[in-house]
């Protein structure tokens, strides 16, 4: 039988995926992409959520990829019931709107592992078919039935994962001074952060001696709703990043989606935000290019923070920031939605403090006072 009917998945293939989309062309044009790989396959499909939760307890899939809107059942009740009853880590499937990106942030808040934009006339399908298959074998990893019946890593090759990770001997290494009349913690952050984030953020006071950029890997309309988020529940405020803005301490600038953001002084040294569109990178904003720009400004005052996330990026400007004496911290494995990021980190040899999402918190207070 073909791969997608609610049957038997073929031997070669691993991971079942439930497609829940109202569109009949966007569920078709999924399961193209989905099928096109050795390693996933389609377990079922579904029009709305009703049916979704249906054959989510009758398939177990390893993961589910579901709509934000959708009639008789939309994706956000849906989802509160498969994370109820852990039926499988599910990737929310998003308009590039904003009603529909306070949706997404509230599901993700909710217990959605990841999301998945809807393509816009433009997109590149090829980038689009990559992002798809790259998160579902990432929150594929997060599912236990999966894990014990086939060890895969986020490349989709077996793997064993250690479960702990040996303590970093990184020594800070000396205090390049800035000049500067505070200092500037950076947290780069991507799968699993929306949720994640809120267990740092909300800790740290109104009255910090320190400014906060967070980079969060997300689109254009999403950092906006972001931001009002986490401003309603922070002690500082907390703004979308635009170009020309002062940094200050006491507040939390959020990067703008589809643009990175970088420093610039001005003659008396007060330090504004940049917004540049170039260089071209896999992510807009990119971590590393916040982190390299906030090291060159801000030197031995600079705080790099790793969370959660897939790839690779910031592990190069948190070797920057330590390089000129600033505090470099990540998150650890065993809070850490997904190691990617500061697994990288830790290759790289430039990680001082490894920490639970919790406690980060507390290690940036530290840094801000000098208490290392």
């Amino acid at each position: 039988m073909k791969a997608g009917n609610d049957s038997n998945p073929p031997a070669n293939r691993r991971i079942g995926v439930l497609l829940c989309d109202d569109s009949a062309l966007t569920r078709i044009t999924l399961k193209k992409i989905i099928e096109s790989t050795a390693d996933l396959y389609v377990a079922g499909m579904a029009r709305n959520g009703e049916e979704a939760l249906i054959k989510a307890r009758n398939l177990r899939p390893g993961v589910i990829v579901l709509d934000v809107e959708m009639p008789v059942m939309d994706g956000l009740t849906a989802l509160k019931t498969i994370s109820a009853e852990a039926l499988a880590p599910v990737l929310m499937f998003s308009n590039l709107t904003v009603a529909g990106a306070h949706t997404t942030l509230e599901a993700l808040e909710a217990g959605a592992y990841d999301f998945i934009a809807k393509p816009g006339g433009s997109v590149n399908l090829a980038r689009f078919a990559e992002e798809i298959v790259r998160k579902i074998r990432s929150a594929a990893l997060s599912n236990p039935q999966v894990c014990r019946e086939v060890p895969v890593s986020e490349d989709g090759i077996k793997a064993e994962r250690p479960r702990t990770d040996p303590p970093p001997t990184v020594v800070r290494p000396a205090i390049r001074a800035s000049g500067l009349a505070f200092k500037t913690i950076v947290i780069g952050v991507s799968t699993g952060g929306p949720r994640t984030i809120f267990e740092v953020l909300p800790l740290l006071p109104a009255d910090l001696k320190a400014a906060v950029i967070l980079v969060q890997h997300m689109p254009p309309t999403f950092t906006s709703a972001f931001a009002q988020r986490l401003n309603n529940r922070t002690a500082m405020p907390c703004v979308e990043a635009e170009a020309g803005m002062l940094l200050e301490k006491g507040k939390i600038f959020v990067a703008r989606g589809g643009f990175h953001l970088k420093l610039t002084k001005k003659t008396n040294r007060e330090i504004l935000l940049r917004t540049p569109s170039e260089p071209r990178h896999l992510f807009m904003p990119s971590v590393d290019i916040t982190m390299e720009s906030v090291a060159e400004h801000f030197k031995g005052d600079s705080i790099a923070v790793l969370m959660t996330g897939m790839g690779w990026d910031g592990a190069s400007g948190m070797f920057k920031i330590n390089e000129q004496g600033g505090v470099t911290i990540v998150e650890s494995r065993e809070t850490a939605v997904v190691f990617g990021m500061p697994q990288e980190a830790l290759k790289r040899g430039c990680v001082q403090v490894v920490a639970p999402c919790w406690a980060i918190a507390k290690e940036l207070l530290k840094a801000v006072e000098d208490d290392y």
